[in-house]
């Protein structure tokens, strides 16, 4: 089943916090935490690998924390998965000793590659800033119906 983290789910979290809250301040990891009850301990690793991967910046001193290193419509929700999970994949035809035993048989390879593409292209196209809006918003309601009928013709 393909699934993202929870570490992942804790990063787009973080950043559309941050994204509706980057005209107050800068948010710390503490803040972010407590929000949504999850633990403090992990918002931090997430939000130093978001921060080590450029999706967000800290900001040290007293007024310190988190803020976006870019306005939200320049954010995907890929860029946020990938930064913490690193390449969205959901076969393992490749591993890390190289192709699988299976290859030369296969007759899924190449129709799960484009399944993985189109899943690729809907992450890129959701920004944070669309994931900020009111979820009755057209632009994202659109990207779904566009997303579908692009799924089914591949």
């Amino acid at each position: 089943m393909f699934k993202l983290s929870k570490k992942a789910d804790y990063g787009l979290i973080a950043v559309k916090h941050l994204a509706m809250h980057r005209q107050e301040h800068a948010c710390s990891a503490n803040e972010i935490a407590e929000e949504y009850g999850i633990s403090a301990t992990l918002m931090a690793k997430v939000l130093q690998k978001l921060a080590h991967h450029s999706v967000v910046s800290a900001k040290h001193g007293s007024s310190g924390g988190y803020q976006l290193a870019k306005d939200p419509s320049q954010i995907s929700a890929l860029d946020v998965i990938s930064a913490i999970d690193g390449p969205v994949l959901i076969t393992s035809c490749v591993t890390s000793h190289g192709n699988c035993d299976a290859t030369e048989r296969c007759t899924v390879r190449e129709p799960l590659r484009r399944v993985n593409e189109s899943i690729l292209n809907v992450l890129s196209a959701v920004t944070i800033s669309q994931m900020s809006e009111d979820p009755h918003e057209p632009a994202l309601v659109a990207l779904s119906s566009a997303s579908r009928s692009h799924m089914s013709s591949s």
